[in-house]
């Protein structure tokens, strides 16, 4: 029997399953907290636990263990959250083409060049490279950066300008480089950029991940290849992954699609007999994550996963990810309206749980003027390892030394920084690269209050709600209006949660139905998909507003399944609110690492063939160059000569034995002569894909 663990490391949990590769089955699971400060911590406690489940003839120890596969949802919550290491952006032969663009919010840097250089679009260069001006750039950017993003005008044409600057990077820095042709085959020169740019902000968390599994592994004498999960569901061994981290945005998601289509369908011991579309909604700490299930298989987005603000362009399972979970912030707006997310904090409970004396704090709070809105919330250190832009200010060693005793009352801040409000860019950016962690009232607070979930300080959750009753009921009485008790109060959190997942549903729904009536029918409208009167009978649906003149309910046709530990307390309600049929499948707080072990290796390659425009012949855009051949027919034949050989390689180097190799290619031609005439050959699209099964470890 081959046995395959695996783990998912997300933004609150890290989950371990192990499964019999042969049938899918699941054979042993647990969770545990995920450890941000040192990942390995979290990954080795939970593979202790799937591990040590009390042994039988067919249970599996970690001698047995063939295949270890990794997802995770870090990568997707530091997009979300706007987290990341700091890098710098080269970019080659744009010019002043986008003069009037802000680029500095586009790449999520100041750090940038724009450098001589750059192709058009049949290959040819357009300028020579300026080697000495990305030299300079490099000498300057690499002690402040960890690492650097490379995307040249028409790189995906030829990328022989993207690759001589990664070289370069190499030899002068040792840092991670990400480069454009590496992500998309596809033209868009600024979106290429961003894409860049933001995947390079995300390799040191993955390659520090990657490393976490490999040292519990080896605490555990697990002799097995490390597989990690893609975006678009596939795998790919960690070494590749380290070469090229950047395929695995959003493969926390894609194996969640995975997992939930497994056990949905009652393979590997789940409880389902999923058939047709289904809408798959993974709930965690930090995002929810939706997808559909189109007759049983995943969609993929082929203009590129979108995560929070940023479009990518990066192949990946259509995914519609929201900053709603657990563990989000509960906070009020100017207007006092009760809002939950986007950004992730520490749930109150686990805080007090891990820190006792933070129940201590909360008591002596209740005692204070509840105006203070910093009242209840909390600041920890995640890591010492601060690297930032600009003067360090005078506070921060005093800082950083209280922090490191234990979590910092937010309201007592001012002892240390003595006008914060003048330092607040200073302290969001320590929360936003990660350094520190905020603590505060969450949804999963809420839970433990109302009885529905135990596992932490109750009793500190409670003293959280009551502070911010205390500071709500003063501004209820101010206008005339009833105070609300801490379990109405709690009541309200878990519902305008599940009102709020079952609006992104509704929304991920309408934006696919647009989108597909726009492809169709030739117009763009699902970049549009919900507008203001959307919007408002989205609304009316979910919470109607008494003495309305317009009603208004909704019906999700699919079925709705639903993964993640706390959707047994959410989903109920969203299905009722979307008058949809609910499937909560067996292992469904496990399904992301049962989703990182099933599925298969898979490589692409996308060449282009086209007519040469001022010469005889044609040209074959290449993943590593341009070729040029006199006949179309030889053009076409070593396209896919090079293709299959291309990806049948990076399927061996990530991992896949059984290999099979498919070659699609779609023509274009164009009339001429108003219809009257002959057609004209235009170009020859080839996407060749390597398909193969994990490669397991030998036991005797």
């Amino acid at each position: 029997m081959s046995i395959a663990l695996g783990i998912d490391t997300g933004g609150t949990y890290t989950d371990a399953a192990l499964v019999e590769y042969e049938t899918g089955r699941v054979l042993a699971h647990a969770k545990a907290l995920t450890t941000r400060h040192n990942l390995a911590v979290g990954i080795r406690e939970a593979m202790e636990r799937a591990l040590s489940v009390p042994r039988t003839d067919d249970t599996p120890g970690a001698a047995d263990v063939c295949l270890v596969s990794l997802s995770t949802t870090l990568a997707t919550n530091a997009i979300v959250e706007d987290q990341g290491a700091p890098v710098a952006a080269i970019l080659i032969g744009y010019g002043d083409l986008f003069s009037d663009v802000d680029l500095e919010r586009h790449l999520g840097t100041r750090r940038y060049t724009l450098i001589a250089g750059g192709h058009h679009a049949d290959g040819e260069e357009a300028a020579p490279l300026d080697l000495e001006a990305a030299r300079a750039f490099i000498a300057a950017q690499a002690p402040h950066v960890a690492g650097l993003a490379v995307s040249g005008y028409f790189g995906t044409r030829n990328p022989s300008h993207e690759l001589a600057v990664k070289e370069l990077a190499g030899a002068m820095a040792g840092l991670p480089v990400t480069c454009g042709h590496e992500l998309t085959h596809r033209l868009d020169a600024l979106r290429r950029a961003t894409t860049v740019a933001l995947n390079a902000r995300l390799i040191p968390l993955l390659c520090d991940l990657i490393q976490a599994v490999e040292a519990a592994m080896a605490a555990h004498g697990i002799d097995a290849p490390l597989m990690v999960v893609k975006g678009d569901g596939s795998l790919m061994r960690a070494e590749m992954a380290r070469e090229r981290p950047i395929e695995t945005i959003l493969s926390g998601p894609a194996a969640s699609v995975v997992g939930a289509q497994h056990l949905a369908t009652g393979v590997g011991g789940g409880n389902g007999h999923l058939t047709g579309d289904a809408v798959v909604v993974d709930m965690g700490g930090t995002t929810t994550d939706i997808a559909v299930l189109s007759g049983g298989r995943p969609r993929l987005n082929p203009a590129g996963a979108r995560v929070g603000r940023w479009r990518t362009m990066v192949e990946a399972i259509d995914v519609h990810t929201a900053g709603l979970g657990g563990d989000s912030r509960v906070w009020f707006d100017e207007g006092r309206a009760l809002r939950i997310g986007p950004r992730r904090v520490v749930p109150i409970a686990l805080l007090a749980d891990d820190h006792p004396e933070v129940r201590d704090v909360l008591r002596e709070q209740a005692e204070v003027d509840p105006r203070d809105e910093a009242l209840g919330q909390f600041l920890l250190l995640q890591r010492e390892d601060w690297r930032h832009d600009g003067e360090h200010p005078p506070f921060e060693r005093a800082l950083m030394e209280r922090l490191a005793r234990g979590p910092l009352p937010l309201a007592g801040i001012r002892e240390i920084v003595q006008h914060p409000r003048l330092y607040a860019r200073y302290l969001d950016a320590l929360e936003r690269s990660g350094v520190v962690a905020r603590a505060g009232l969450t949804p999963t607070d809420a839970a433990h209050v109302l009885g529905l979930y135990r596992g932490w300080d109750v009793e500190a959750a409670r003293l959280a709600a009551e502070l911010v009753v205390r500071r709500t009921g003063r501004d209820a009485t101010a206008r005339g209006a009833s105070v609300p008790s801490v379990e109405a109060l709690c009541r309200e959190i878990l519902a305008r949660t599940s009102e709020g997942i079952a609006a992104e549903v509704v929304a991920k729904c309408v934006h696919d139905e647009v989108s597909r009536g726009a492809a169709q029918g030739g117009r763009d409208g699902g970049e549009r998909a919900v507008g203001a009167l959307d919007a408002h009978l989205i609304a009316q649906a979910l919470r109607p507003a008494s003495g309305g003149a317009l009603g208004c309910t909704l019906t999700l046709a699919p079925s709705l399944v639903a993964i993640g530990a706390p959707v047994a307390t959410y989903f109920p309600r969203v299905a009722a609110l979307l008058h949809g049929r609910l499937r909560i499948p067996r292992y469904t707080e496990v399904a992301n690492a049962v989703g990182a072990v099933v599925g298969s290796v898979v490589c692409r390659a996308h060449i282009l063939v086209a007519p040469r425009q001022d010469e005889d012949g044609y040209r074959i855009h290449l993943p590593d160059g341009v070729a040029d051949v006199e006949a179309l027919p030889d053009a076409l034949a070593l396209a896919e000569r090079r293709g299959r050989a291309a990806v049948s390689e990076a399927a061996r180097r990530a991992g896949a034995q059984e290999i099979t190799v498919t070659v699609e290619r779609h023509d274009q031609s164009a009339p001429v002569a108003y219809g009257w005439g002959d057609e004209v050959y235009l170009q020859s699209l080839l996407t060749v894909t390597a398909t193969g099964r994990p490669r397991l470890a030998l036991r005797e």
